[in-house]
């Protein structure tokens, strides 16, 4: 396994059980994950099999409650931990977060007792895998841009619409669907608990990406799916709402995504500059590659620092959504600057997929457009600040 050298900056946060805890992690990701990656890449999605050894590990939902198949611990700490293990020896295939701190809260903070009775402990033992339908042909980005309609037929929902760019869209068990609900508002959306086996649900083309090969993203297709009552999270009009709420912490997951790729990469090219040799000495002995390394080590260990903070923030409830904002745009922009600059200094090696480093950056394309792109973020942190153009004339 590649370590990331020198160690990086000295981290704060962290105590002795969560060292424990990444101990076992590691350990599972090395037994269970890193000798099947290359085959899930080529088959395009891991094996369902995944989630449910991360389920017997304890590893899902770690939040939810003892009486529903959970461990009770809410410390995004655990989280981070497994993101970062899964970056350096994992494969970034691999969405147990979106699972676990992406969907499931859903359930946790909005489902009636009966519906997290009903399906949480599936979804803890692994056995019911989740994901999440907002994006559409014409919405991405923009929630208000929703098409994918449900109307009331008596105590049911009837959902007709479309979805693209769903993560889990084959794997999924469970899915919850962002759909119309007033016409009449922008924002009148609800969101809808729909089941693998509901008539009219279809499953279009298992869609081939740039990177994160491993990662099954579909098209999904309602066809007139009548939803019952007991499947609709929340109020039917507050989805809208609901979706800005836990915008907050996806950002977050995504900034610990981005901050451990980078990592990652400069681990891997630490290594590799060491050992090439070019013009008759190792490239680490050109002055350029010094300063490259140099340079990333420093801009790495100052956004670890803001990460962490960002991190902690999150743990007493303190996140806005402009911090957010802030740090998932600096992280995606920095893992995009740090995955180029390792590409380069691998030189053609960089180039061959035989090679991590270029399916590192090829999966790192993605991070500034999901989760909001970094115009959307950059448009957050500005009106947080006082840049309204709704407000300024």
């Amino acid at each position: 396994m590649t370590t990331i050298p020198m160690p990086p900056v000295k981290r704060y946060i962290f105590e002795s059980e969560h060292e424990m805890f990444r101990e076992s992690f590691r350990k599972f990701i090395a037994r269970e994950v890193a000798p099947h990656a290359q085959r899930w890449r080529e088959a395009g999605q891991v094996d369902r099999e995944i989630y449910r050894k991360a389920g017997e590990g304890g590893y899902l939902l770690m939040w939810a409650q003892e009486r529903y198949g959970g461990a009770a611990v809410d410390d995004f700490r655990y989280e981070q931990i497994m993101i970062e293990e899964n970056s350096q020896h994992g494969e970034s295939g691999l969405f147990l977060t979106l699972h676990s701190r992406l969907v499931g809260p859903y359930l946790g903070e909005l489902g009636s007792e009966t519906q997290k009775e009903r399906f949480l402990p599936g979804c803890v033992r692994g056995d019911t895998i989740l994901a999440i339908a907002m994006t559409e042909p014409d919405a991405g980005s923009d929630l208000a841009g929703i098409r994918t309609r449900a109307e009331r037929d008596g105590d049911d929902w009837i959902l007709s619409g479309s979805k693209l760019y769903i993560s889990n869209g084959q794997l999924a068990d469970l899915v919850i669907v962002v759909a119309r609900t007033d016409p009449q508002r922008s924002h009148g959306l609800g969101l809808f608990l729909v089941e693998r086996d509901m008539p009219g649900f279809k499953r279009g083309r298992k869609l081939k990406k740039l990177g994160l090969k491993a990662q099954d993203t579909s098209e999904l297709f309602f066809d007139r799916v009548r939803v019952p009552a007991a499947n609709v999270l929340g109020e039917p009009t507050k989805g809208f709402h609901y979706l800005t709420r836990f915008l907050v912490e996806e950002r977050l997951i995504g900034a610990c995504q981005y901050i451990a790729n980078a990592q990652s990469a400069f681990a891997l090219t630490y290594e590799f500059v060491k050992e090439r040799r070019v013009f008759g000495k190792r490239l680490a002995a050109f002055q350029n590659t010094r300063f490259k390394m140099a340079e990333m080590r420093a801009q790495l260990d100052a956004l670890q620092v803001y990460v962490d903070h960002c991190v902690m923030q999150h743990n007493e409830r303190k996140l806005d959504a402009e911090t957010a904002a802030g740090v998932k745009w600096v992280a995606s922009e920095l893992e995009a600057r740090v995955l180029d600059e390792c590409v380069q200094l691998h030189g053609g090696a960089g180039y061959m997929e035989d090679y991590r480093i270029c399916r590192m950056y090829a999966d790192a394309r993605v991070s500034r457009i999901y989760a909001g792109t970094s115009e959307i973020m950059k448009e957050i942190i500005a009106r947080g600040i006082g840049f309204d153009e709704r407000k300024m004339t």
